[in-house]
């Protein structure tokens, strides 16, 4: 029986259009599940949109505009980029489905049957930006220092609470697995957070101040102004779950749980700590892994609205084409540090790796092929499921099992410096015309370099991938993979 494994995106919020943050993680976790199907696990990738919430309240109040209607409009932003970024996800869940809410329900009551939700009144200072409670030491000047622009809101009612501090000594036990947070640094942060002693948090928000949630349950007999919704995280966490047939088709839940969870260094608490207690008090296996990047910055700056430099990946992939960025996204981004983006960089990349690097060579190679009338070896063109098992690629697997897309990337395009120094030395061009049976014998060759390097694309750039195969087995397709952009 094939191997299963669910991978999973967080879910971004829908209160603006995707940006470059967005679609790094999608595609570090599309490039994963395309390398496991083709490795022959069986493999349920999921993703969809966070649309609960003080953040999306506040803003569809601001343009005076049904919540509802407003996150409608801007899911299909992030339904889109199934396309746009060519993502192979296999299920998209709103946190507004009826299925999805039942669960978040059905989760709280499991919560609340172990004795972990219970109410007091208090008062804290919080980010809605990140949606989350704030201490003064996790302050700079007073601001968020994720969101400096943005004023501290100064909650106080009676809310639940989850009982987090009961789970100190479980959490830290779950992290003696070296691999259940990656990379590394990222767990020993997480790990000195859970040892310096954890706060229960508020998991609810009285529903006449902020209305746009999931109802608590069992909230029905409170008289309106008491009554509460789930806090955003609490409702937005179970999604992993219900994503997979939670509660109510447990055959569908058991085939696929625990999950492998991508997601961004600002959510390192929720999901390695917050997430997994959750779990532990529901009854539930925590998750397989956690795998934590980096943030995407403008020549070392975050990207905001106020400094101009918010960069669109709908205009890059208009510009230069999908594959394009998802190279730029799995070869110039380190997969677990803060990336950088500035146009310039990402023309240099372009021009130099894809326009004058890869598509210079299949364009070279694909010439003689016609040309001199060669012809592939049949043992070249085995299918790529088969190659990626042979032992030519397991450097290659080894990279991505540990979820290193950049020396995967790397391992591609030493491929490609190979085959153009393959034709520098052995010159088929200049040869052919005193022994052509030997010069087709090095574009042959050349034609199954061509295969193997379209192999190791599959998962990065796989409509690139596929041309290029598409091309070998008819040379009539030649067409430029990448025009030079000045």
């Amino acid at each position: 029986m094939k191997e299963r494994i669910y991978l999973t995106t967080t879910l971004p919020y829908v209160n603006a259009a995707p940006h470059l943050g967005h679609a790094l993680e999608f595609v570090q976790a599309d490039i994963i599940a395309r390398y496991l199907r083709l490795s022959g696990r069986e493999v349920f990738f999921n993703t969809g949109t966070d649309e609960h919430g003080l953040k999306i309240y506040t803003k569809a109040f601001e343009i005076k505009e049904p919540v509802l209607d407003y996150v409608d409009r801007y899911v299909k932003h992030f339904i889109a980029l199934k396309d746009t970024l060519g993502l192979s996800f296999d299920n998209f869940i709103r946190t507004t489905d009826k299925h999805h809410i039942k669960a978040a329900q059905e989760f709280w009551r499991r919560c609340e049957q172990a004795g972990d939700i219970y109410k007091k009144n208090y008062k804290i200072k919080y980010c809605i930006g990140c949606e989350l409670e704030k201490t003064d030491s996790e302050l700079v000047d007073g601001y968020c220092p994720l969101h400096p622009n943005s004023e501290l809101e100064i909650i106080e009612e009676e809310n639940y609470f989850f009982r987090f501090s009961k789970y100190q000594q479980a959490l830290l036990e779950l992290y003696d697995n070296a691999n259940f947070v990656i990379p590394a640094s990222r767990l020993n942060e997480i790990k000195n957070f859970v040892t310096g002693g954890l706060e229960d948090f508020s998991i609810s928000r009285l529903k006449s101040k902020m209305p746009w949630g999931i109802d608590v349950p069992g909230e029905e007999s409170c008289l309106p102004a008491g009554r509460q919704v789930m806090y955003v995280w609490f409702d937005a966490l179970v999604n992993y779950v219900s994503a997979i047939g939670w509660p109510d088709d447990l055959d569908k839940f058991s085939k696929w749980w625990p999950a492998i969870q991508f997601a961004g260094k600002d959510n390192l608490r929720q999901q390695s700590a917050m997430w997994q207690a959750m779990l532990l008090s529901a009854g539930l296996e925590p998750s397989k892994q956690i795998l934590i990047h980096g943030f995407i910055t403008s020549a070392g700056q975050k990207m905001s609205k106020s400094r101009g430099n918010v960069v669109d990946p709908l205009q890059v992939v208009g510009e230069y084409g999908v594959d394009a960025l998802r190279y730029y996204l799995a070869r110039e981004v380190t997969p677990f540090e803060d990336g950088d983006f500035t146009w310039d960089k990402f023309k240099d990349a372009y021009n130099g790796n894809l326009a004058n690097g890869l598509g210079n060579l299949v364009s070279r190679v694909i010439k003689m092929y016609v040309a001199y009338e060669a012809e592939a070896k049949p043992e070249d063109l085995k299918s790529v499921e088969e190659w990626i098992k042979d032992d030519f690629f397991k450097e290659y697997r080894e990279y991505l099992d540990n979820y290193e897309i950049n020396k995967a990337a790397d391992f591609v395009w030493t491929q490609i410096k190979e085959a153009d120094l393959y034709i520098q030395n052995t010159q088929p061009f200049k040869l052919f015309k005193d022994n052509p049976t030997k010069a087709r014998e090095h574009v042959s060759y050349l034609i199954g370099a061509l295969w193997r390097i379209s192999v190791g694309l599959e998962p990065l750039m796989p409509s690139t991938a596929q041309k290029i195969r598409a091309v070998v087995k008819n040379k009539e397709l030649l067409a430029p993979l990448f025009a030079r952009k000045d």
